[in-house]
């Protein structure tokens, strides 16, 4: 019983994993360009809920709305000033700068006053509710951490497949000069690609936020959020979830099973052990580039 308790709360960690790892598979199909500043926008997206829940007063659920239209909104600033400007310049030149844009993003929210520097708790309306099956105990932030990223990849998969903002985003991610030639506005939809990824990372923020607290250097899952986005294969969708889910597993598991610091660095000896057995990923494919 113990071992089920240990797989459900990783399978709840590693949601939020999943839910990060798919804004970089998101960016990165459409774009070629990996955003290391994922895990700033999740920090950003939770400061929004908070705002909205603890300011203006709004519900739980109008908060995590409110959060993912204003991270959103950071995710086109990005995209449009920043770094629209520099594409065409080595892949290198723009994971730097959405490095540099982490930072930035961190440092700013630290300066302000007394809300960047402290730690804070997002109010819910389940905190403290635990579902009880036999012997099994399921916190309701878990069970709450697992539906709604069913619903949100539900959500994604039938935009794709059945809407032709979600088909054309396909073609874009293919071959986008042939995507343009063939009428699709390809700069418009790299910006929404970014909004779109920029509202996942507030909801991955919203979610983790009764899980642990909200503070400015909680970004710095992102870094964990990576290596399932690399299981995964960093051109599938589910991937970064299914990736996400191993990654939350292992580290349950590892914690508890084996020695103390091992869980920090396993996330990292399950991307090694998969890049050499299948370097593409679980569901990457294998793309080759005529010369």
């Amino acid at each position: 019983m113990q071992f089920i308790q240990l797989v459900v709360s990783g399978l709840a960690q590693g949601c939020i994993y999943g839910l990060i790892a798919l804004g970089f598979v998101l960016i990165y199909k459409a774009t070629e360009t990996v955003n290391f500043a994922q895990g700033e926008l999740m920090m950003i997206g939770a400061f929004s809920g908070l705002f909205a829940t603890t300011v203006l007063g709004l519900p739980y659920w109008l908060s995590l709305a409110a959060a993912m239209i204003a991270t959103a909104l950071v995710g086109l600033m990005i995209e449009r000033l920043v770094l629209r400007p520099i594409l065409g310049h080595p892949a290198f030149s723009i994971v730097m700068v959405t490095i540099g844009i982490g930072y930035m993003a961190r440092g700013l929210v630290t300066m302000i006053p007394v809300v960047g520097t402290d730690t804070h708790s997002l109010p819910t309306p389940f905190r403290g509710e635990v579902f009880r099956l036999g012997g099994l105990v399921i916190s309701a932030e878990h069970v709450v951490v697992i539906a709604v990223t069913l619903i949100l990849c539900g959500a994604l998969a039938a935009m794709f497949r059945y809407t032709k903002i979600g088909i054309a985003m396909q073609a874009m991610s293919q071959n986008q000069l042939a995507a343009y030639y063939m009428g699709i506005p390809v700069k418009r939809f790299s910006g929404l690609i970014w909004g779109i990824s920029a509202a996942v990372a507030a909801i991955a923020g919203i979610l983790l936020a009764p899980l642990t607290f909200i503070h400015a250097n909680m970004g710095f899952i992102g870094i964990k959020a990576f290596p399932a986005a690399v299981i995964g294969g960093f051109t599938s969708l589910p991937g970064a979830i299914v990736g996400g889910l191993i990654i939350g597993v292992v580290e349950a598991l590892a914690g508890f099973y084996l020695i103390e610091g091992f869980k920090d660095v396993a996330a990292f000896v399950v991307v090694l052990i998969m890049l050499v057995v299948k370097p593409t990923g679980l569901f990457g494919e294998r793309l080759a580039k005529k010369v």
